[in-house]
C-alpha cells in the first residue's frame, strides 16, 4: 500500500521495506518470542517523488539514519504490538519528509541602528565608569 504524505507526493511499495525485530522493553514472556520491533527502510537517495533540495534537507534532519547507499531508516519499538509500531514508523517517516518538504526562509543580513549602537556604547561606557569606581579609596 502506497504511503501518502502530501496532495503531490505519495511514495511507493518498492521504495519501503519492513523487518521486524524483537524488541526491548516491556512485553513479558512475550518479548523473547515475538518479533514487534519495525525497522522501516526508505529508499530516499533513489526515490523519483521526491526533489533534489527536499533530499537534502530530508538528509540533514536524518543524520545518523541517514546510510551510506542514500537509505533513511526508522525504527518503532514503542508498543507491544506489530501493527501499532508499523504505524509509529510510518508516521514518524512523513513527519521527517514533511519537515523536509518546508522551506527555510532565507535571511537578510540586517545592519544595527544607529540608536542601538550608541545605547550600546553608553551602556559599556556606563559599565566601565562603575568598575572604575570600585579602586580603592584615598585616606588623605
Amino acid at each position: 500500500m502506497p504511503l501518502r504524505i502530501n496532495d503531490r507526493i505519495t511514495l511507493e511499495d518498492w521504495e519501503l521495506t519492513e523487518q521486524f525485530t524483537r524488541a526491548s522493553g516491556p512485553g513479558g514472556q512475550n518479548v523473547n518470542k515475538v518479533s514487534t520491533a519495525v525497522e522501516l527502510r526508505f529508499e530516499a537517495e533513489r526515490s523519483p517523488h521526491l526533489p533534489g533540495d527536499v533530499k537534502a534537507r530530508l538528509r540533514r534532519i536524518a543524520g545518523r539514519k541517514w546510510t551510506k547507499d542514500g537509505a533513511l531508516i526508522v525504527t518503532a519499538e514503542k508498543h507491544r504490538s506489530q501493527a501499532m509500531n508499523r504505524e509509529e514508523a510510518e508516521r514518524k517517516l512523513v513527519d521527517m519528509i514533511r519537515a523536509a518538504l518546508v522551506k527555510p526562509k532565507r535571511r537578510i543580513p540586517t545592519k544595527p541602528t544607529r540608536a542601538s549602537q550608541r545605547r550600546r556604547i553608553e551602556a559599556k561606557k556606563a559599565t566601565g565608569q562603575k568598575k572604575a569606581l570600585r579602586g580603592k579609596v584615598d585616606p588623605s
